[in-house]
């Protein structure tokens, strides 16, 4: 099975790049399913009903999310309903939202199971400890389901990798996201995790993560609390096309795309 996971899809120029290039995409690499990090979709700070729709259009399988989920409000009406949205699994039980979903692949009629995490390293949000999350998560997934994918919100690569080889052999893949910027270190761990410590953004290049240049400098230089913009301009996709045994779940090879 081949899956391609997209990097956090950042406001509309984000949202327009994923309509306009996931069809040469699957024209050239031919993913059986597809994952995107849906947090900053709207407007560069949570994601609305019309944001998670035009991805849904475009030819996205889930949407997975992270610190911005709950940024705007309108996701309240709708989280608890779509379940092909997931937030957080370690967000504290009570919170709006699922952490993890079971979907079929295509016509191969594959189930693969796609969890949500976040990490607590220089993060804000009070949350569960990702570990323990995943090792409950895992005790619920029925033993006939192989294929097994976390996306890892989080800013620290050394809690990412901690935790990618902790359960190295237990999931089919483990990628990170939420820093916007693609790191290097893709490989499938020894006992068949096919693994990166992040892999980047959808949006605007000429940008200070997706923000305007211009006001993110301003931002530094004077240490006001201005309200950050999402930039304008030419967006890049970027993300990973994973090949994974659909007899074992093990990853098989992992590689960074950027369009």
């Amino acid at each position: 099975m081949r899956l391609l996971a997209i990097g956090d899809v950042f406001g509309a120029p984000g949202r327009n790049a994923v309509r306009e290039l996931l069809p040469r995409i699957k024209r050239e690499l031919q993913p059986d399913f597809i994952i995107a990090n849906a947090e900053n979709s709207a407007h560069g700070f949570g994601i609305t009903r019309k944001a998670a729709e035009d991805l849904f259009n475009a030819g996205i399988d889930v949407l997975t999310g992270g610190n911005h989920i709950f940024d705007n409000a309108e996701v309240y009406q709708f989280i608890d309903k779509e379940r092909r949205l997931v937030r957080p699994a370690n967000y504290p039980p009570q919170t709006p939202g699922i952490g993890w979903t079971v979907q079929t692949v295509g016509a191969k009629g594959l189930q693969i199971a796609v969890i949500s995490l976040m990490g607590r390293a220089f993060m804000t949000a009070h949350l569960d400890c990702p570990i323990r999350t995943l090792e409950s998560i895992l005790k619920e997934i029925p033993a006939d389901i192989y294929l097994r994918v976390v996306d890892f919100h989080g800013e620290a690569t050394s809690e990412k990798q901690i935790i990618a080889r902790y359960f190295d052999g237990a999931l089919s893949l483990f990628w990170g996201t939420h820093t916007h910027v693609v790191t290097a270190d893709e490989c499938v761990l020894p006992l068949g995790t096919a693994y990166i410590s992040d892999i980047g953004m959808t949006g605007v290049a000429e940008s200070v993560l997706g923000m305007r240049i211009d006001l993110a400098t301003e931002r530094m230089l004077t240490s006001r609390p201005l309200r950050l913009e999402p930039a304008d301009g030419k967006a890049t996709l970027h993300g990973i096309i994973v090949e994974i045994n659909e007899t074992n779940g093990r990853g098989e090879s992992i590689q960074r795309i950027k369009y």
